[in-house]
């Protein structure tokens, strides 16, 4: 049931000195400590509390918003899913999940940096692609195993969605 994966979720995953959600390592019984917007899917899915959520939002506008929208981590690796990475899904879990506690201001915020990028990444190159650089709205995204992929779906209906969102404020 629901009430059951929230008593899992809380008690593996919630890390309540720094108010985020972390990943569960089962195999060492212990929470990893990565910071990542996974943090968002409690509040998407409606399963934190209201305080968890608020201290979600309060960590993510002070460590993760950065100009162009929110990195999937706070760690350069130079790995795809890390900083400076963003990806589309996360930005509109991100948005959505805090809509879904009141935080819409903040909610807002991202919308609006994600939407601008994507539309200079567009006039820059005449595309939308998988992922975009949030921290250096001068740079294209890059790491991963392959080049930035042209025209990706998701990039595509996200940045449609956030348009209809900020029309709606």
């Amino acid at each position: 049931s629901m009430e059951i994966r929230k008593e899992f979720l809380n008690k593996y995953s919630w890390n309540d000195e720094d108010g985020v959600y972390e990943d569960y390592n089962f195999v060492d019984a212990k929470r990893t400590g990565v910071k990542s917007l996974a943090m968002v899917y409690p509040l998407f899915f409606k399963m934190a509390t209201q305080d968890e959520a608020d201290k979600v939002a309060d960590y993510l506008e002070e460590n993760f918003l950065k100009p162009g929208g929110l990195p999937a981590t706070l760690n350069h690796s130079g790995q795809q899913w890390d900083a400076p990475n963003g990806w589309a899904p996360l930005q509109w879990m991100a948005v959505k999940g805090l809509e879904n506690y009141g935080h819409s201001k903040l909610a807002t915020t991202i919308a609006e940096r994600w939407v601008a990028l994507n539309e200079k990444v567009y006039n820059n190159t005449g595309k939308f692609v998988e992922k975009y650089n949030v921290e250096d709205m001068g740079l294209e995204a890059g790491g991963g195993e392959y080049p930035v992929q042209d025209g990706f779906g998701w990039s595509n209906g996200v940045y449609l969605a956030m348009k209809a969102y900020l029309e709606d404020k």
